[in-house]
């Protein structure tokens, strides 16, 4: 039954509903691989072994009596520890929330429930997602299925991993700079992230709320494209979602698909100094292959992006020192006994809250004092509307952008570790996307010579999911990077 562990999530749905394999089956496969990897790879932080089979039972039970099983019926999911999931603990990868089971669903884990998906359980992720490398969860680190002596990326490098080694047809992250499409490129499998608002963001913890997106991974553009027409979709309980039909976004997926005469923009500011020389190679490549199955190639210039990362870590620090102010040890999680109510609040937030995050509070903090606000936040916010206007200027020429996701491949464990700035630069092709709001998604496009994935990215306008998704599947379709297997027994 093991075979069932590297079938994509529509492949999965189809047989289930047509009584070719018993959701049981497929949950318990996914299960038993789960026990037998995961102890090297760390990529879960629970596994809700009964309430899955439970799930998967009830899948089964729907199919028996004729009944529609949902569009993911039988699909094993993996949720990043940031949803809020009615009876599961969830901890945003932090001790501060280590003891916080919420007594509700969110919107996305509610969609996925409604659509027949199995939850197996919540993925590793770096600390209310600020890391680049998972190695900021305060549990333990996810390691790369390809090699485990490298990082898998992150925040959402749990829910990479995962997919990539079999342990989940589909995975939920979040990107807020970069944190579904990097560690989908550094761990080798298709990661997107939606238009902001797209997805709800009810019963997501917060990390900086005008830049955070929920989004899918899974092995193919299908299987994201299928879960995000799930997950998609106006939510009252969010004022930020879209009011929008969702279209049926599986149809741009489906082969053949044709590109042709779509225009695909290459960027020159994304292929300067700092890009691995192997991942430039593998990138472009990649395009060259877009433009042999019909699109074509234009030059583009997104001259604000050089400011993207400087802006991104004022805007984000700024609304992640107010998110972050609610876990006071009284309301959630951690409790620290103290001598008052502000002697509890310092010490639960001294002992519950690692290093980088307290690092991006006080960043935060410094940026929205009184004398500051001005000359760093309100400013990073006009450069967030130019960085915006350059996207704009660049659609009017192509329909999508096309750059490496990450500068390097998977970096060695402890590599970064010592160098905030480094490990911020992981992410400089991804977060002006997050700036601008837009969709954006990784697609595996080769591996170096270490045998390590490399990621194109591809970019669209507001509402552009379908024609990445488009692209996607037709590079797919085009070659196998996405079929091979990593290493991991």
């Amino acid at each position: 039954m093991e075979d069932w562990c590297w079938r994509g999530a529509a492949d999965i749905a189809r047989a289930v509903a047509a009584r070719e394999v018993s959701a049981l089956e497929v949950t318990r496969a996914h299960l038993a691989r789960i026990a037998a990897i995961d102890g090297r790879l760390g990529a879960y932080l629970l596994v809700d072994e009964e309430g899955a089979l439970a799930q998967a039972a009830a899948v089964d039970e729907r199919v028996a009596r004729g009944e529609p099983p949902g569009p993911l019926a039988g699909v094993p999911v993996g949720l990043k520890d940031l949803f809020v999931t009615r009876g599961l603990t969830t901890t945003a990868g932090s001790r501060i929330l280590a003891d916080w089971v919420p007594p509700y669903d969110g919107t996305a884990v509610a969609r996925l429930r409604q659509a027949g998906a199995v939850i197996l359980g919540k993925l590793n992720m770096d600390e209310f997602a600020m890391g680049s490398s998972n190695e900021n969860s305060a549990f333990k680190p996810c390691r790369n299925p390809w090699d485990l002596a490298r990082v898998p990326g992150g925040s959402s490098g749990g829910s990479a991993a995962a997919v990539t080694a079999g342990l989940c047809a589909l995975a939920l992250g979040t990107d807020t700079g970069g944190s579904i499409r990097q560690p989908a490129a550094l761990s080798g499998c298709v990661g997107l992230k939606p238009t902001y608002g797209r997805v709800s963001r009810y019963g997501v913890v917060a990390f900086a709320s005008s830049l955070d997106q929920v989004g899918p991974l899974g092995r193919t553009a299908l299987d994201c494209a299928l879960a995000l027409e799930v997950i998609a979709g106006r939510d009252p309980l969010d004022a930020t979602s879209i009011d929008l039909p969702v279209p049926r976004y599986r149809d741009a997926t489906r082969a053949p698909v044709s590109i042709a005469g779509l225009r695909i923009g290459v960027p020159e500011e994304f292929f300067a100094t700092g890009l691995d020389p192997e991942v430039g190679e593998r990138v472009r490549a990649a395009i060259a292959q877009l433009e042999a199955l019909g699109a074509r190639v234009v030059n583009v210039s997104l001259p604000y992006s050089e400011h993207a990362i400087a802006t991104y870590y004022l805007v984000a620090t700024a609304e992640a020192s107010s998110n972050l102010a609610r876990y006071d040890g009284v309301r959630y999680g951690l409790r620290v006994p103290g001598r008052d109510l502000i002697d509890t609040y310092c010490k639960t937030r001294a002992a519950g809250f690692g290093d980088e995050v307290k690092r991006r509070i006080m960043l935060g903090t410094y940026a929205l004092r009184a004398g500051y606000y001005d000359a760093y936040y309100l400013r990073a916010q006009k450069v967030r509307t130019l960085i915006k206007q350059d996207f704009d200027r660049a659609f009017t020429q192509c329909d999508a952008i096309a750059t490496p996701t990450s500068p390097v491949p998977a970096f060695r464990i402890g590599e970064r570790a010592a160098d905030p700035l480094a490990m911020y630069l992981a992410d400089i092709y991804t977060i002006s996307c997050n700036l601008a709001g837009l969709p954006g998604l990784s697609v595996p496009c080769g591996f170096t010579r270490e045998d390590l994935p490399v990621g194109l990215q591809l970019l669209g306008p507001p509402l552009g999911e379908a024609t990445l998704l488009g692209l996607a599947a037709a590079y797919q379709g085009a070659t196998d990077w996405h079929e091979r297997r990593p290493p991991l027994a």
